[in-house]
């Protein structure tokens, strides 16, 4: 069985943690779950510990891509994926799915039988309206099916799992908010295969207050830095 490392980056997540952490140890080949506190002001950090994860913390926030890069071990030199096993994949949840973090088990089959090197979830209708108008994620599909040929059904969609090679095809990261989609680019333009997987799990749904709102504005300038990065190495690599 194929060994896996959970890396839960977080933040103000002390009300779902725990029960976060408590679904993804109940994963068939989850050796380890590494949460990654970028910055919180609660009490994340305590509560993941006391349910068992290893914590990675940042004294302040460095964002979605700098906490995913520690909590794999790529920051500072030192390499924690591999370190556990020789052939070791990521498994990526977001913290605030509860429960239902359970269901991205769903992400690990065909990586760990060798069908897809990165899994992608399709994440189910959530309960309450959101705030956006699609317009992130727009720009995310447009971008990687222009790039690639590829159109995924949710661009954005933080719940992953990848294989070794898939890690070191998308290392570094694109930043902050771009993860996601410079992954995508990254690892289909290592020539590596990629699936998506319907998973039934539930997490907050953006509001439309004005922080939601400059989250959104945040996803939007990271997805365009990142897909303009790509661009100009496809121009140079023509050359």
């Amino acid at each position: 069985m194929l060994s896996v490392v959970a890396v839960i980056p977080a933040k103000d997540e002390a009300a779902r943690i725990g029960a976060t952490i408590r679904a993804v140890q109940g994963i068939e080949g989850v050796a380890a779950v590494i949460v990654v506190d970028d910055g919180s002001s609660d009490a994340t950090a305590r509560i993941a510990a006391d349910a068992g994860a290893e914590v990675v913390r940042h004294a302040r926030n460095h964002g979605k891509a700098d906490a995913l890069m520690s909590g794999l071990g790529r920051m500072g030199g030192l390499r924690r994926v591999g370190r556990i096993a020789p052939e070791t994949a990521a498994l990526f949840v977001d913290a605030d799915l509860e429960e239902s973090a359970s269901a991205v088990a769903r992400l690990v089959t065909p990586v760990a039988e060798g069908t897809a090197h990165l899994s992608i979830a399709i994440v189910t209708r959530q309960q309450g309206s959101g705030g956006g108008r699609g317009l992130v994620v727009g720009l995310a599909r447009r971008g990687i099916e222009d790039l690639t040929g590829w159109a995924p059904v949710q661009p954005l969609s933080g719940m992953r799992c990848l294989s070794p090679a898939a890690i070191d095809a998308a290392i570094p990261f694109a930043r902050g908010w771009g993860v996601e989609v410079g992954m995508t680019i990254d690892v289909l333009h290592a020539g590596l295969s990629i699936i998506e997987v319907p998973c039934e799990v539930h997490h907050r749904v953006t509001g439309t207050d004005w922080r939601s709102q400059a989250h959104r504005g945040a996803q939007y300038r990271d997805v365009a830095l990142a897909l303009a990065v790509r661009r100009v190495r496809r121009r140079l690599a023509r050359r």
